[in-house]
């Protein structure tokens, strides 16, 4: 059996605090617990409204810590789950602990701090899967 050593630990915070200050950006906070908590309610929105193969490719593209927060909770027999505008809302205000009225900026500003993450086109990929109502919330450019 392998040991883990410390620098493979280090490397995979390293990673995932370079993605939580790029939502700290986006968002114009240096709250990294909302940064967290708005990344982690998004990745898990996205998450469960794909289907299997997209969630597993996107999760793919994602650092070691933070594929372990978007698969945290994750019941690949009842995805994708159908909800609508509505419902992502209020999904991601328990989530990410935030008010109703946030969630669109919010949402906007993670979705512009993830597509700086990663390759090209998948983003585009996983969020084409989305009603055209949550895609315009999530994609709508950063005001």
């Amino acid at each position: 059996m392998s040991v883990t050593h410390a620098p493979d630990f280090e490397h995979a915070i390293h990673t995932a605090n370079i993605w939580l200050k790029s939502v700290c950006e986006a968002l114009g906070t240096d709250d990294r617990h909302l940064a967290h908590r708005a990344l982690r309610a998004w990745l898990h929105t996205l998450r469960d409204r794909l289907t299997v193969d997209v969630a597993a490719h996107f999760a793919a593209q994602l650092p070691e810590l933070l594929r372990g927060v978007y698969y945290d909770g994750w019941d690949p027999s009842v995805v994708p789950v159908k909800y609508d505008r509505d419902a992502y809302v209020s999904r991601f205000v328990q989530e990410a602990k935030v008010a109703a009225d946030d969630v669109p900026r919010i949402a906007r500003a993670v979705t512009a701090a993830v597509r700086a993450q990663v390759s090209p086109g998948h983003l585009e990929a996983a969020v084409e899967q989305l009603p055209h109502d949550i895609r315009l919330l999530v994609l709508e450019p950063v005001s």
